[in-house]
């Protein structure tokens, strides 16, 4: 899905993004390893670009906001040797 207003101002660390989601009362927060960006989102919500008019999603680890910072850090260190080709 597609959202009309997606998340415009992205942040440098968990922590950040946490604080963001927080301040917004946003559900969760990613890390966009594409763009090497982290944020906050709504459930569904999808990151990506436009290139060509046309919407190119990136890779995105996208977590509950409710999780702590060391928590999430585990989690996506844990995904990322576990799928090294992602």
């Amino acid at each position: 899905m597609i959202l009309p207003f997606p998340s415009l101002f992205m942040t440098g660390s968990w922590k950040e993004a946490k604080e963001r989601a927080a301040r917004e009362g946003l559900p969760n927060v990613y890390h966009d390893c594409d763009d090497d960006v982290f944020g906050a989102c709504r459930e569904g919500e999808r990151q990506g670009s436009f290139k060509g008019g046309v919407f190119i999603e990136h890779r995105c680890l996208c977590m509950p906001a409710h999780l702590n910072c060391e928590e999430l850090e585990e989690k996506e260190r844990k995904f990322l040797q576990e799928n090294p080709d992602w």
